[in-house]
């Protein structure tokens, strides 16, 4: 799976638990959507990002990939403390210029 650079540092910072590589994924004014609820900013991104990884240790195993131009889906197997735990997850990513614009994950 041919997965862009910053996708796959993404899912090396995940897998690391390591939230300030996560964070730093993401443009300055980088917006993700957890749970309905939007996170904007590296700050903000990577606090989210610590507080879930102390709560759930997910790890994300990709499974697909789609690319429109900007725009892309992952379909990551994710595994954790999680109630439902493994489950297949969406991220659609809006990339621009090599670092996440936006980020919204789904069941």
């Amino acid at each position: 799976m041919n997965l862009p650079k910053v996708v796959t540092d993404l899912i090396k910072a995940q897998n690391n638990l390591v939230s300030e590589d996560f964070a730093n994924c993401f443009s300055e004014t980088g917006v993700m959507i957890e749970e309905g609820m939007p996170y904007t900013g590296r700050i903000q991104i990577q606090e989210l990002i610590e507080e879930t990884n102390k709560k759930y240790r997910s790890v994300m195993k990709p499974v697909g990939y789609i690319e429109d131009g900007n725009s892309s889906v992952l379909s990551a197997e994710c595994s954790g403390t999680f109630p439902g735990s493994p489950a297949v997850l969406k991220f659609h990513f809006v990339i621009v210029d090599g670092q996440i614009q936006h980020l919204k994950v789904t069941g």
